[in-house]
């Protein structure tokens, strides 16, 4: 489960972490009411589940009642990376000298969780680790132990953070990490920490992502989900509880599977076409949960055709099909062309069942991909 950014600075200020004054805005003149109580200059941000906002207009610094009465008008209802923005943060500009990068995430490669720091904050990390690696300090933690403080400073000084930061950044990171650990995240960021002239540190940017595993624990979290949600879209994943990521393109894609619907993706970007979205309906789907994918897939504005992915081991073929036709059969107009692949436990039923009428069948995953993306090119023409 991911956190807005103003869900997670809410809990990192309660642990000590420094974050700018804010308030939440869901229309322009709240917004204003906001920079009005908060003072000049503000930062107005986007609360939409997305990276790189700023470079897509998402981040706005308004220094006076004018220029953040526009900046609200530009941002509230603007389509930002497939997500409509709906609410924003408005927050106390932040005088600073230096940003930082700080996070925590599980590093799969050593079976150990890692502390990160860079001196390049602002950046997209993924950037940085691939054009100047040496940037990033790292530290694995034994889990038994936690985040010794000896580690914090090791990976702090590693990254260059000069003398008058690095006690406070330390602190920040030994903190980040407890977070992380408290809260069963997957992952904790600050990008950026910012660094004020005294040597001061503030958190500028928070992220708080969640196993959704481990909600059961954590009743306070749970509550958040809902609020969490950036869209419809992603509301019905949650109700249905789907696996579900929302992409830029307009191919749908479903499975049963991680691997599977990731396979399915990387052949459609290799023919050519745009995944729209991740969605993994999991083992032993019934009927009904296959048609509430096929809705979820219909829901999106963006999804020209839908290419269906299963193979049968605890999954039935004859139960998709079933699942497929009954979704298919509610429309007078089938509203996107389907494609349907099915192998496995009972994909020779399945495939006698499906109403070929309504739905398009291919033999193997890559004519069945190819085809799918050749309609969507057709409904895009």
């Amino acid at each position: 489960m991911k956190l807005h950014e103003y869900q997670a600075k809410r809990i990192f200020a309660e642990a000590g972490i420094p974050t700018p004054d804010s308030r939440l805005a869901t229309s322009v003149d709240e917004a204003v009411d906001a920079g009005r109580d908060l003072g000049y200059p503000v930062a107005v941000k986007a609360q939409v589940h997305v990276g790189g906002r700023g470079k897509a207009g998402g981040i706005e610094i308004a220094s006076d009642e004018a220029e953040l009465r526009d900046a609200a008008d530009a941002i509230l209802g603007m389509d930002l990376k497939g997500y409509t923005v709906d609410r924003v943060l408005v927050e106390s500009a932040v005088d600073f000298v230096d940003e930082l990068y700080l996070g925590v995430t599980m590093d799969r490669g050593e079976g150990e969780p890692v502390v990160m720091v860079s001196s390049e904050g602002g950046v997209d990390i993924e950037t940085v680790a691939e054009e100047t690696p040496e940037a990033i300090a790292r530290e694995h933690v034994d889990p038994a132990f936690g985040l010794h403080p000896y580690q914090a400073r090791k990976a702090v000084y590693g990254a260059g953070i000069p003398d008058d930061a690095a006690r406070a950044v330390t602190s920040v990171l030994q903190t980040l990490y407890d977070l992380w650990e408290s809260n069963d995240a997957s992952e904790t960021e600050i990008n950026p920490l910012m660094v004020t002239s005294e040597g001061d540190v503030v958190a500028a940017d928070a992220v708080l992502n969640v196993d959704d595993d481990a909600l059961f624990r954590h009743s306070d979290l749970a509550e958040l989900e809902e609020e969490s949600y950036t869209d419809d879209l992603e509301r019905k994943a949650g109700e249905y509880g789907f696996d579900y990521v929302r992409l830029s393109g307009n191919v749908g894609i479903i499975g049963n599977g991680a691997g599977l619907v990731m396979t399915t993706l990387d052949l459609v970007d290799y023919y050519g076409g745009a995944p729209a979205n991740f969605l993994d309906i999991g083992g032993g789907a019934k009927a009904e949960r296959v048609a509430n994918a096929l809705d979820m897939v219909f829901s999106d504005p963006n999804v020209d055709s839908v290419v269906f992915n299963i193979f049968g081991g605890i999954t039935r073929g004859d139960e998709v099909a079933r699942g497929i036709n009954d979704a298919l059969e509610q429309f007078d107009e089938i509203p996107k062309p389907v494609v349907v692949r099915l192998a496995g436990t009972n994909a020779t039923e399945g495939m006698e069942i499906l109403n070929t009428e309504l739905v398009q069948v291919e033999e193997t995953l890559e004519g069945a991909v190819q085809r799918a993306v050749a309609n969507a090119e057709e409904v895009a023409e």
